[in-house]
């Protein structure tokens, strides 16, 4: 076991510290953190957002301290630097945050395209050093201060592979950003839902799944456990080779401590991914990731959204309709998404419809551990039938039948 630590210095975090604490109480907060590949006019069908309802029962954030963090993973670090910029530093990297430089915009607020010198971090002209996401709160943000200062906290201590890089912040007067490793394929829900985008190939699929449960479980299996408590697709953002990384911690919480068996919170979370029994009684686990994480899997198999604006009117989610199909091995196929156009292993659908049924299970006792759920999939990826997908379809002359059609809407 490795044990590491890290402080981002006590005069800055106490600076963080005492102006959010300032901020912290406020009306309730939104749920949803847009990927700042997507801009918020091209988003067709955000999820429907919960509302937090304070709790009498809910406990102090650890996220105003910096913790010490255990991990047994041995694809983390924990020497971290995190940079403080100033906020002319990012002005200059934005060109003044001009709109050809608006990557997206979410609840926390606008995110835009900036440059850095790559040694020295310090702003450079576009097209020069390496790009970054620079996250600019708005001022009236429903994410507010607590949130901004919980990414600090967690992505500033934590590095691995499948999470995504904290590079630096500001705060400066009434200012709050975060500077981020560049994702330049943008979020899962993109390739999954956005109309006239090249649907993502089986394989692709498969490994997507694995990097997230393995940044799941890398946080699970702190020392001090961290609920992510907000995975949906919009938060599974893609580089250039498709590798999947987790953003967003604005939500994210330290797990029980001690003989307690859960985290009396307010809820907070997105329709369709929050597990039913933390939005009943507001009591978070690890758990509640894992039911999450099982309606990302059924995203990946379907094509579907967990809910939609028009699925919400109906009161019809993923999983009702995905459910009469999941018990049965040759039913479940009829949820594919079409646009795979059949070049996908069966016995690996099968194999993730199964996982998806365990991680969505009612009793969240009976939810498998992420760790285990990284085992479960290795071996599915390892597997030969799971990684020959059927050939391509040719038609009487020989010639390669298309895949996919953006028209086929049998499945939704």
């Amino acid at each position: 076991m490795g044990f590491w630590r890290h402080e981002l210095g006590f005069e800055i975090l106490n600076q963080v510290v005492n102006i959010s604490m300032g901020n912290c109480c406020r009306r309730s907060v939104r749920l949803a953190h847009a990927s700042y590949s997507t801009p918020s006019s091209e988003a067709a069908n955000p999820p429907t957002t919960l509302y937090s309802t304070p709790s009498s029962q809910e406990t102090s954030s650890a996220s105003f301290g910096i913790n010490s963090l255990t991990t047994s993973s041995s694809d983390a670090s924990f020497s971290v630097s995190v940079k403080p910029f100033s906020f002319n530093d990012l002005k200059s990297a934005t060109k003044n945050f001009r709109s050809e430089s608006l990557l997206g915009e979410g609840g926390f607020g606008f995110v835009f395209k900036g440059w850095i010198d790559e040694s020295t971090l310090t702003p450079t002209k576009p097209g020069t050093g390496i790009v970054v996401a620079i996250k600019k709160l708005k001022m009236e943000s429903y994410q507010g201060h607590k949130e901004w200062l919980a990414e600090v906290n967690y992505l500033g201590q934590l590095r691995h592979e499948n999470l995504v890089k904290l590079i630096g912040y500001c705060s400066e007067s009434e200012n709050r950003l975060l500077v981020y490793e560049y994702m330049s394929r943008g979020s899962l829900e993109n390739h999954l839902f956005r109309k006239g985008v090249q649907p993502l190939p089986w394989l692709t699929r498969m490994n997507i799944a694995i990097h997230v449960a393995r940044g799941l479980s890398f946080l699970h299996n702190l020392e001090t456990q961290v609920i992510y408590r907000d995975l949906k697709a919009s938060n599974i953002l893609l580089d250039s080779d498709f590798n999947a990384k987790l953003s967003d911690f604005g939500l994210a919480r330290d797990g029980p401590t001690g003989d307690r068996t859960h985290v009396s919170t307010r809820v907070v979370g997105t329709r369709g991914y929050a597990a039913p029994e933390y939005v009943a009684t507001g009591h978070l686990t690890i758990k509640s990731d894992v039911y999450s994480y099982g309606v990302v899997l059924l995203e990946l198999l379907s094509g579907r959204q967990a809910l939609t604006e028009e699925t919400a009117m109906s009161e019809e989610s993923l999983l009702d309709w995905a459910k009469p199909f999941l018990s049965d091995n040759r039913r479940v196929l009829r949820i594919m998404d079409t646009r795979l156009g059949g070049q996908y292993s069966k016995k690996g659908a099968q194999g993730l419809a199964a996982l998806a049924v365990n991680c969505i299970h009612s009793d969240p006792k009976n939810r498998p551990f992420m760790g285990d759920v990284v085992a479960t999939l290795e071996q599915l990826q390892t597997s030969k039938d799971v990684r020959r997908t059927p050939p391509p379809k040719l038609n009487h002359r020989g010639i390669k039948r298309p895949s996919y059609t953006h028209k086929t809407t049998a499945n939704r």
